[in-house]
């Protein structure tokens, strides 16, 4: 099996410094709205560390914007408090994270409420750049379901812990959106072409797959999740090798089943590292006659039922992602969500959502309906500067020092 190159390199951590961060109160919330925002993400504290829980199980604990900036201002106090070594991230019930609350972003846009789906993105994304330039050490425990935004706020970050129950993968090209949420920076950072698989398909990983591309950095049985966390628990510290160490002592090894698609990276690599989706599908087509290789056939299939405009986005986001640092990423990907969401030109996101996630017949009517039809006008629309109206992204770069 191919040697598999880490996703993150170590980062260097520096002495903590007090960071001034600038907080606007738009308004303020009765107490039981406050009481009903802070159950979404609980808070668990130890002597010298804390851990925030997602704590929306009934729906997989997907994130909404009071979730993001909670998460941010949580955060950024942790950062600043010389008490605190380290931070953990888990999700409560059967997902660690499933993205974000696309259904409730699809109801708001139907209602007209465009201005609550822009705050969306542009509080998330800020938690994610936050996180990956986030001063002390972080682990994430990815157990269940951990896809689209829920890799976003935990990828970027220094330690993650996939599971026996890890279930990754970024479905967006099937809800006529874009792998985001930092998703261009990190899948594009994956070895070979398998970033443009997975976004370009949707498949899933598991978490031993996880751990063997590098997008995990620890795996260990969910069985044993419980002596990780109240071994976390008793380490005083914000020296990474500790807790590398600590984490270290209860993972469990495991190899890819002999059907991953991480054995097939050969393949992978000739058939998704052609320039363009027409190509990609053709040389998958080809193969797939020559060797009726199942995952072959099984991509073709993801791609076909894929929104044509929202593949040809994805794969552009992709390629400019090898080139980019996660703030340029998410800027860019911030432009591409307001434009995906905006329907000037295409209604591809709320009739996916509407079609996989609301009506659930799975028949999206996709605009336009073949990749013949799209053209190269409409591509570039989504990487187009916002108007006037709409500010791009700004984030505090000037005041947090990216290490990744």
């Amino acid at each position: 099996m191919q040697k598999f190159i880490p996703l993150l390199t170590k980062r260097s951590f520096p002495s903590p410094r007090v960071l001034s961060h600038c907080r606007n109160l738009c308004a303020i919330p009765s107490e039981a709205e406050n009481d009903d925002l802070q159950n979404q993400v609980l808070v668990e504290g130890r002597a010298t560390s804390r851990t925030a829980v997602l704590n929306r199980p009934a729906s997989l604990n997907v994130l909404n914007t009071s979730m993001g900036a909670r998460l941010k201002k949580l955060y950024e106090s942790w950062e600043e408090n010389p008490d605190i070594g380290f931070v953990v991230m888990k999700g409560s019930g059967r997902a660690f994270c499933a993205g974000g609350d696309v259904v409730t972003l699809y109801r708001l846009l139907n209602e007209g409420k465009v201005e609550e789906c822009k705050d969306f993105f542009r509080t998330l994304y800020k938690f994610i750049y936050v996180l990956g330039t986030y001063l002390k050490p972080h682990v994430a425990i990815l157990d269940g379901i951990t896809m689209g935004g829920g890799a976003g706020v935990s990828v970027p970050g220094t330690f993650r812990v996939a599971t026996d129950k890890t279930v990754f993968a970024t479905p967006e090209t099937h809800i006529g959106f874009h792998p985001d949420a930092g998703a261009s920076f990190y899948l594009s950072h994956l070895p070979g072409y398998l970033g443009e698989y997975l976004a370009l398909t949707g498949e899933k990983l598991n978490g031993v797959e996880m751990i063997a591309c590098g997008l995990a950095t620890h795996y260990s049985l969910n069985a044993r999740l419980g002596l990780i966390e109240e071994r976390l628990g008793k380490v005083i510290t914000d020296d990474p090798s500790v807790i590398e160490s600590s984490l270290d002592q209860y993972g469990d090894l495991a190899y890819p089943d002999k059907r991953s698609v991480l054995h097939r990276i050969e393949i992978i690599d000739k058939c998704f590292g052609h320039e363009t989706i027409e190509e990609i599908i053709d040389s998958l087509e080809g193969e797939a006659a020559r060797s009726h290789d199942e995952c072959c056939i099984s991509a073709l299939k993801k791609l076909k039922e894929a929104s044509p405009l929202s593949l040809k986005v994805s794969l552009r986001s992709i390629r400019e992602g090898r080139y980019q640092n996660l703030d340029q990423c998410l800027v860019r990907e911030y432009r591409m969500s307001l434009h995906g969401i905006s329907k000037r030109i295409s209604g591809d996101f709320c009739e996916g959502v509407r079609a996989r996630l609301v009506d659930k017949d799975f028949t999206p009517k996709w605009d336009p309906p073949s990749l013949g039809q799209v053209s190269k006008d409409m591509v570039d629309g989504f990487f187009s500067p916002l108007s006037e109206f709409d500010p791009e992204l700004k984030l505090p770069t000037t005041l947090r020092e990216a290490f990744i």
